[in-house]
């Protein structure tokens, strides 16, 4: 698959932005020494963590190459690597690198592109230094239309047969009170859990703003795995389906329903 798009994301940097702010706001930690956030992307969270925790080492880990290489230009005072969360997790766990746990391990918008939930939340919480938060934002968006219409496309004659795997690309989240068990369980050690869901409405100026929104995230595995010649077919037929889901309200804009599911928790001291 093609590497991700920095400026393509950050065309909507304030609304993908606006989770991570309201989950940092949330995090109980006054000081904290070590910080990792994990999918850093543009380094659009990065910059919230680097401002917050000005005198932590803040560490920003991303898979994507493009994406790393635009964080260090937007927050140069953090420390940035092209690594995968779970190459990063393996390391921590078996002690191969000598930097300390972290107190605070942020996922914004990351945890949804990778699978296992039952074993991941917990081995992150793991890596924690005692008294250490672990938090979390998720899209929790497969049951809307903008997701469903994805799906639809992909089963029709003319696309199906280059689209099997490309559902998958996204892993299905747990029920909210599983995520909370998973955390509060007496062997996790933890203090405290606080599991919450939020819906925004983005304001989209157009149908074919919300189709830039989803070419930077969603439509990616399925655009992707198209043939050249389909897949700008594929994009105007998801266009028009989002202009049907996605009315022109009142003030002729059209809302983008995104719910988003959002998780800290506390290690004991």
């Amino acid at each position: 698959m093609p590497d991700w798009n920095p400026a393509l994301y950050l065309h909507f940097a304030p609304q993908r932005t606006r989770p991570a702010a309201e989950l940092l706001a949330r995090v109980p930690l006054v000081s904290v020494r070590e910080v990792v956030d994990l999918g850093c992307g543009p380094g659009n969270s990065t910059a919230l963590l680097a401002q917050r925790y000005a005198s932590a080492r803040v560490l920003g880990l991303d898979s994507s190459g493009a994406m790393v290489e635009r964080a260090r230009a937007l927050v140069p005072q953090a420390v940035f690597r092209h690594q995968d969360l779970r190459a990063w997790l393996d390391a921590t766990e078996q002690g191969a690198g000598s930097e300390p746990a972290p107190e605070l391990i942020f996922a914004n918008a990351t945890l949804q592109w990778v699978d296992g939930h039952e074993r991941l939340l917990p081995r992150l919480f793991a890596s924690l230094a005692p008294g250490g938060v672990l938090a979390v934002q998720m899209p929790d968006n497969l049951h809307e239309p903008a997701h469903r219409l994805m799906r639809e496309l992909a089963r029709l004659p003319r696309f199906a047969p280059h689209l099997a795997d490309a559902p998958s690309a996204r892993t299905p989240l747990l029920a909210p009170d599983a995520y909370y068990d998973l955390l509060a369980a007496p062997s996790a050690r933890a203090v405290e859990v606080d599991v919450w869901r939020t819906t925004y409405l983005h304001s989209m100026e157009s149908p074919d703003a919300i189709v830039q929104w989803f070419l930077a995230t969603g439509l990616r595995p399925f655009v992707a795995a198209l043939p050249a010649a389909l897949q700008g077919d594929f994009v105007d037929a998801y266009r028009a389906r989002i202009a049907d889901a996605c009315p022109a309200r009142a003030d002729g804009r059209h809302l983008l329903a995104f719910p988003r599911l959002f998780i800290l928790a506390k290690r004991m001291p």
